[in-house]
């Protein structure tokens, strides 16, 4: 087997992740902020510890870092959460790049009367999407939502210079990182309000765990109501984060292994994981660049791209090419990767094409598994 489906879950995750889940299951059965006993202060202790290392590691603090099921509960939180904040129902820009749990969320508020919408072309350059992002803003925009790397091709998006144009506008900057958080660097320190991220992706975590974080700048309201181990004496949720978003018992095993997966990353370093990832994926793409039957959807006038690489084989259904390299041995994912604004944008929905099959390594991927891969389709498609 050659897993190359990182972008959907890495995979195989460290083993200081598995122990780290493991220990947690042992040693800290107990619920975090519910009870006085050791136990249950012993796995605060964790809990916090975990918290505090992936506050640091998106430049946030320790008490405004929430955790949460997955990137797209973080996002819905986040979106919906200032949104109800605002007051009067805002206006909303997004881009075609975005992924199903940015523009699901946003046109629900719109269908509801409760925000309206506009989607900015991305165009082939940096330059293009900031100047179309800052055209469509209005008086009434308070919220801007970007993908920092887009899942279907890999583009990396310029947010530093989207967070100028929106900190001079009063405007709230929320961040989509669940292709980027892990892979290149992604602070609030860059601009950006509020930063969303998956744990089971680029930080090496369990699934079911995620992140919001937050520089506090604008108030968020929650979206779900309950017990919080914390104002029990009153029917009014918390005003106050991370309890206000944190109702019922949190994934504590695998906020617990989220800390590990994040320490791992630092150990590696991003810069060096981004290069090894990059070089694996350079090296598909110029193994494959004189196969005619193979069209890869990278553009050259696009500045940067994530080590994600989207392509289909002339002449035959991404799911079918997916299922022949699965059965060879190599395993990647086709389909619309739940981003039909981005396909639209390439061309791959509608036409006869119906979605890529997608190439996503990880830092446990080789040379030696982008050279079989090469060789596996140059063989088999000519």
């Amino acid at each position: 087997m050659i897993y190359l489906d990182n972008a959907a879950t890495t995979y195989p995750k460290p083993s200081g992740v598995i122990k780290a889940a493991e220990r947690a299951l042992y040693d800290c059965g107990a619920n975090p902020g519910r009870s006085g006993h050791r136990l249950a202060e012993e796995t605060s202790r964790q809990v916090y510890a975990a918290r505090e290392i992936c506050a640091e590691f998106f430049g946030a603090q320790t008490e405004n870092t929430v955790f949460t099921l997955n990137c797209t509960h973080a996002l819905n939180f986040a979106i919906k959460g200032v949104c109800a904040a605002c007051g009067r129902p805002p206006h909303i820009i997004t881009t075609d790049l975005e992924h199903n749990a940015v523009i699901r969320p946003i046109h629900e508020l719109a269908r509801r009367g409760l925000a309206s919408y506009s989607i900015a072309k991305s165009g082939k350059t940096d330059s293009e999407l900031i100047r179309n992002v800052a055209g469509l803003i209005r008086r009434d925009t308070r919220i801007v939502v970007m993908t920092a790397g887009c899942n279907v091709d890999g583009r990396i998006t310029p947010l530093e210079h989207i967070a100028e144009i929106c900190a001079k506008r009063n405007i709230c900057l929320i961040a989509d990182c669940a292709q980027a958080a892990g892979v290149i660097p992604v602070s609030l320190s860059d601009g950006i309000n509020i930063i969303c991220a998956p744990g089971h992706k680029g930080l090496y975590g369990p699934m079911g765990t995620g992140l919001l974080l937050t520089d506090g700048k604008y108030p968020l309201k929650s979206i779900i109501q309950g017990g919080t181990g914390s104002g029990s004496e009153s029917a009014e949720q918390p005003d106050f984060l991370p309890d206000m978003m944190e109702s019922g018992t949190i994934n504590t095993p695998g906020v617990i292994a989220l800390g590990s997966g994040v320490a791992f990353v630092k150990a590696k370093g991003i810069k060096r994981i981004y290069k090894h990832e990059t070089e694996i994926c350079r090296a598909v793409t110029e193994g494959l660049k004189n196969n005619r039957a193979v069209k890869i959807y990278r553009d050259p006038l696009t500045e940067r791209y994530l080590p994600v690489v989207s392509f289909n084989i002339v002449g035959v259904p991404s799911d079918e090419a997916a299922k022949t390299l699965s059965d060879n041995g190599f395993y990647l994912r086709a389909g619309l990767h739940c981003n039909f604004l981005a396909h639209k944008k390439l061309g791959t929905l509608g036409s006869g094409v119906y979605g890529t099959v997608r190439l996503a390594p990880s830092v446990f991927n080789t040379a030696a598994d982008a050279f079989k891969f090469v060789r596996f389709i140059n063989k088999t498609y000519r």
